[in-house]
């Protein structure tokens, strides 16, 4: 890098941007760069990338509804079946309470949840901002456990049930029986390829399958309850059935709000509204610090989606207990195959009153939303991951471009789908686990934001609805604790993986902007004619006698002329558990010696971008003087990564031996014994 002024980057109110110290790209190949299409090219600060929320290409909320849609209104491919056998003659009753829960619960928790992170956190950044360090860290690597468990099994479960819907139809050829896995890793193949050629892609298929699906639905639905009406004997067998196993309508209440929790996987779609609130279009006048129109938009599509899926809900959860024989939605055992209707109830009524010729066209469209319905998953998961791991230091930085995590999440959902034998049943708990703890998390932040704008009301609402979402995971982790050990597994390999990605990028220059009051950088101009030397301190009394001692010690052991002027330098680790940050310095004058004072995560990496800093801004080449720390080095290097403090010196030298190849104009680092 030229040393020349023409090459300085320009200094303005004290400050610089240290993007151009990272390490220029490598030549890249036509393959990679395919791949990593869309990240941010090195060397752009990632700090400022994060916090400058990255630009998405935008579509109307109508659009982005569909997106989201192919998760929350596929569930209609099974959601019937799953209530009628869970709650048999009650399964509408049931389904009704799950409506109002929806409608009076989850969409309202979710409107204020959009509107707290209008840039797709979601509820975890709620969450995340009510804590501090590594508490923070690790309560946000854990909540990312549960939506790579939700998200990766909506992939393989919908996929999986598709492939259900396939080898179920009359047409299908013979020598695909028995296949479901090789099916279902063929969809999430093709799933895959979608989003390696681009969201926008994405969002044409979802809209076109969505508007096929609820209407083809609407016409089942409509037929069927056109039979309801001119069959009149369905309905005094039903509630003949109703009050044979229940009794009284106190009882049957009491059993539906029992069951409930089986049927919550019809809830599942919210926390993917607001993830990919960045897709939603705003309004024209919309800021990154208040995106209004955003918010209402994404407010109006988790409304309209709610309100849809509640009727479709309530039609279908009525029609299929009405119509089918309750031994046609039994699962397979060993001594008997499952009935027709397990998983596809609507796909029977479809075959039973319109034919095989409509019911084929039907579960075409049935296979392919359910295929699709990992978009939404898949969509959610691009966007949440990047937002988080990298700014943490805990993945790449090539983790912020698409590809490459498609690849990734599409190699675990093949684990998955493997290790599941492409079983639906098999995975509906660990469904319903990532699910439910999203949306409890998602209460218990709303709850606790409206407390803290002593929103008295709110307050006692969402509380009232957190203590409903608490109650049905608890149930669900009781009966299928299956769910909370795959979760379990989720959140060890992100842990594992995020710590151990800290580890090996903890040397990168990791300040991404260094910001100067007056005072220090007046102290930075008197003393940029000769090389500047820096001695690091570590504040103690912060009197004149400190100092004194500190100089005197230096100058004689490190042989530092007289005539050279002395600047100390002190970094006071505020929260190590931040990776990058913007470095302010303040000058302090302590009766005639010059003091910069700085807050950081990281000792040495601040004084490492500080001497790049003095380097580049006064042409001189600086030193840094250091005192021998007296310990174990293990216990040094532990102390660095959990506190940002240990050995300085080795590792500051680290830090710019990275930053700057080339030795002739790296800082000289020196260490007295």
């Amino acid at each position: 890098m030229n040393s020349s002024n023409e090459s300085k980057p320009p200094v303005k109110e004290y400050g610089i941007d240290l993007s151009y110290l990272q390490k220029p790209a490598r030549p890249q190949g036509p393959f990679l760069r395919w791949l990593l299409e869309g990240h941010a090219p090195q060397g752009e600060s990632s700090h400022r990338a994060v916090s400058a929320h990255p630009v998405h290409h935008t579509q109307p909320w109508h659009k982005v509804m569909c997106l989201t849609g192919v998760d929350y209104f596929s569930t209609l491919g099974y959601q019937p079946g799953i209530a009628a056998l869970a709650a048999g003659a009650l399964s509408p009753i049931a389904t009704f309470i799950l409506v109002l829960l929806t409608l009076f619960g989850a969409l309202p928790m979710y409107k204020r949840v959009a509107a707290e992170s209008p840039h797709g956190e979601g509820s975890i950044a709620m969450l995340e901002r009510l804590m501090s360090h590594w508490n923070s860290k690790l309560f946000v690597l854990c909540l990312l456990g549960f939506v790579a468990t939700d998200f990766i099994i909506t992939i393989t479960l919908s996929a999986a049930d598709a492939t259900a819907h396939i080898v179920e139809n009359p047409f299908t050829p013979h020598f695909m029986h028995g296949h479901n896995v090789g099916i279902t890793l063929f969809l999430v193949i093709l799933l895959s390829a979608v989003f390696l050629k681009g969201f926008k892609e994405a969002m044409g298929i979802a809209v076109f399958l969505v508007v096929i699906y609820l209407l083809l639905n609407t016409i089942v639905l409509g037929v069927s309850v056109y039979h309801v009406l001119t069959e009149p004997q369905h309905i005094p067998d039903w509630k003949e059935a109703l009050f044979k196993s229940h009794g009284n309508p106190l009882a049957m209440l009491a059993a539906s709000l029992l069951l409930f929790p089986k049927l919550a996987l019809g809830m599942s779609g919210f926390e993917t509204g607001v993830v990919v609130m960045p897709l939603v279009q705003g309004a024209p006048d919309d800021t990154p610090e208040k995106p209004t129109g955003r918010i209402r938009n994404t407010q109006k599509l988790l409304t309209v989606a709610a309100l849809i899926m509640s009727v479709f809900l309530m039609l279908s959860s009525f029609c299929t207990t009405v119509l089918i024989p309750a031994h046609e939605f039994q699962a397979a055992t060993e001594s008997a195959p499952a009935g027709a209707a397990n998983g596809r109830a609507l796909a029977y009524l479809a075959h039973r009153y319109l034919g095989d010729g409509f019911g084929t066209a039907y579960d075409v469209s049935t296979v392919l939303i359910l295929w699709f319905a990992g978009a939404s998953a898949m969509a959610g998961l691009l966007n949440v991951v990047p937002r988080y791991l990298p700014r943490y230091g805990m993945a790449p930085e090539w983790a912020r471009a698409n590809r490459p995590l498609v690849l990734i999440f599409t190699a675990i959902a093949f684990f998955v789908t493997i290790h599941f034998n492409a079983d639906v049943d098999k995975q509906g708990g660990a469904y319903a686990t990532g699910v439910l703890v999203l949306m409890t998390s998602a209460a218990i932040a709303v709850a606790l934001a409206a407390r803290t704008q002593k929103n008295k009301g709110a307050t006692i609402m969402f509380s009232i609805i957190t203590l409903v979402f608490l109650y049905t995971t608890v149930v669900n982790v009781i009966e299928r604790p299956d769910g909370l050990i795959i979760a379990s597994f989720f959140i060890s390999v992100i842990v594992f993986v995020s710590f151990l990605s800290r580890f090996m990028r903890t040397t990168e220059l990791r300040v991404d902007r260094i910001v100067l009051d007056k005072t220090a950088q007046m102290f930075i101009d008197e003393v940029a004619h000769r090389e500047v030397r820096i001695i690091a301190n570590k504040r103690q009394a912060g009197d004149p006698r400190e100092y004194a001692l500190k100089e005197d010690r230096q100058r004689e052991d490190s042989h530092i002329p007289a005539a050279f002027p002395i600047l100390f330098l002190e970094v006071e680790v505020m929260d190590a558990s931040e990776f990058s940050s913007i470095l302010h310095i303040e000058g302090v004058d302590v009766e005639g010696y010059r003091v910069l004072r700085a807050q950081s995560a990281s000792v040495p990496n601040a004084i490492a971008a500080f001497l790049l800093y003095l380097r580049d801004t006064t042409d001189k080449r600086s030193h840094a003087y250091f005192n021998w720390s007296e310990g174990n080095p293990v216990v040094f290097m532990l102390r660095y990564l959990l506190f940002g403090e240990g050995d300085t010196a080795p590792v500051t030298r680290e830090v710019l031996r990275k930053a700057e190849p080339d030795v002739a104009r790296r800082p000289m680092i020196h260490v007295d014994g």
